[in-house]
């Protein structure tokens, strides 16, 4: 079966567009040997072989040239095709790098969007608390009272251990004046 197949296939090749070039080809070679064993009985039968000869040729010539045609046009379909293959490729390779080229972009502009995010966020905590110089200012003002503040309370406890002291002089001069009072209290009451 498969010689058969193989036998098939190279008749249609043999007979490129199943037009039948193997069979005129046939023809063509029968006609000539023909011809040439044909003794010269009638010049006209013989001229009349000679014509079909010569158009068997031209129609082989014909067939020949118009596949030598085919044959070209498909190379240069062939070259067209290559050209068009190379040229959408190229195009192809163009159009990964522009993808690779917009996911990059697509990475750096993420990382901007969430650089903003951060940033604004950062925005709105500056601005809640009052500036620095304000602050360093209010810090000035409090340290000034807070010194302020601390000279006089050393003023008042400096002025409290003093009145302390005098109180405690204070009591000594009243515990001595009262002993001497009680003494002078008895003295009159033995006097009298």
């Amino acid at each position: 079966m498969s010689t058969e197949d193989e036998i098939i296939r190279k008749r249609l090749l043999i007979d490129g567009e199943g037009e039948g070039d193997d069979r005129r080809l046939t023809r063509l070679l029968k006609s000539f040997l023909r011809f040439c064993s044909a003794s010269s009985e009638d010049p006209s039968e013989r001229e009349n072989m000679y014509q079909k000869l010569c158009i068997t040729i031209s129609q082989c010539e014909f067939s020949m040239n118009k596949m030598e045609l085919i044959q070209n046009m498909n190379s240069q379909e062939l070259t067209g095709y290559q050209h068009a293959f190379s040229d959408i490729e190229g195009k192809i390779s163009q159009a990964h790098q522009q993808i690779a080229q917009s996911r990059e972009d697509l990475q750096n502009a993420r990382q901007i969007r969430k650089n903003r995010e951060t940033y604004n966020a950062l925005v709105k905590i500056i601005e809640e608390h009052p500036a620095r110089q304000d602050t360093h200012c209010q810090l000035e003002a409090l340290e000034k009272e807070l010194k302020t503040l601390n000279e006089a309370k050393k003023s008042l406890e400096s002025k409290l251990l003093l009145r302390r002291k005098q109180f405690h002089l204070l009591m000594l001069s009243i515990a001595e004046l009262q002993g001497v009072l009680s003494d002078d209290a008895e003295e009159s009451m033995e006097t009298s």
